[in-house]
């Protein structure tokens, strides 16, 4: 089975991400994708994060409907922190014999030198796929030359610049702006329902 690994604080969940994954089922000829929601982020230590309750919640509600999606406990089970090479190492026991693709933009890629033992992290991926990011580039020579190998597991994601942000989402609601259209129905009523983002 090949397995994207789509990890990321989904705060909250948008149809950016979505359209994301299914670009990414096609061209990666992904059997499933595994949605990593993480908890407490190493890279977001001081901002402000939704409990991951809500943020499950809300990922459960736009994930409906679509049995090649499907969510992992993987970091919602173990104590902080959750570094991706740890959870990476996880799910490689779990699903023994899967070719596990890690799903990253361009930003996290330019960023990889950066991360816990990105070695390590790097080995316990088959492959990356790589989605674009607007005005990020990541010097892939040089990160080449810093990881031998890494050029073998490279894959670019070819899909349209999708220029949606949890973070404009939050602030639209916030300002009391339009955002409907960025989220996934179901999302969107579960939001104005609980006031979700305005306490």
């Amino acid at each position: 089975m090949r397995l994207g690994i789509f990890g990321g604080t989904f705060d909250p969940i948008h149809l950016g991400h979505l359209i994301m994954a299914d670009d990414a089922m096609a061209q990666f000829s992904l059997d499933r994708i595994m949605w990593v929601l993480t908890p407490n982020p190493p890279h977001k230590q001081g901002f402000a994060i939704s409990p991951w309750s809500q943020r499950l919640e809300l990922l459960s509600l736009g994930l409906m409907g679509n049995p090649y999606n499907e969510i992992s406990h993987v970091e919602l089970d173990r104590q902080a922190p959750h570094f991706a090479v740890d959870t990476m190492r996880i799910l490689r026991n779990q699903y023994q014999g899967s070719v596990l693709i890690y799903l990253m933009g361009r930003d996290s890629l330019r960023d990889l030198p950066t991360w816990h033992s990105p070695k390590a992290f790097i080995d316990s991926c088959d492959e990356l796929g790589i989605f674009p990011r607007k005005d990020v580039l990541a010097d892939g020579e040089q990160l080449i030359r810093h990881f031998p190998g890494l050029s073998n597991k490279l894959f670019y994601l070819n899909s349209p610049m999708i220029e949606i942000s949890a973070t404009d989402i939050r602030q639209r609601i916030i300002e009391g702006k339009p955002f409907r259209y960025f989220l996934p129905e179901a999302v969107y009523q579960k939001i104005l329902k609980e006031n979700y983002y305005l306490n």
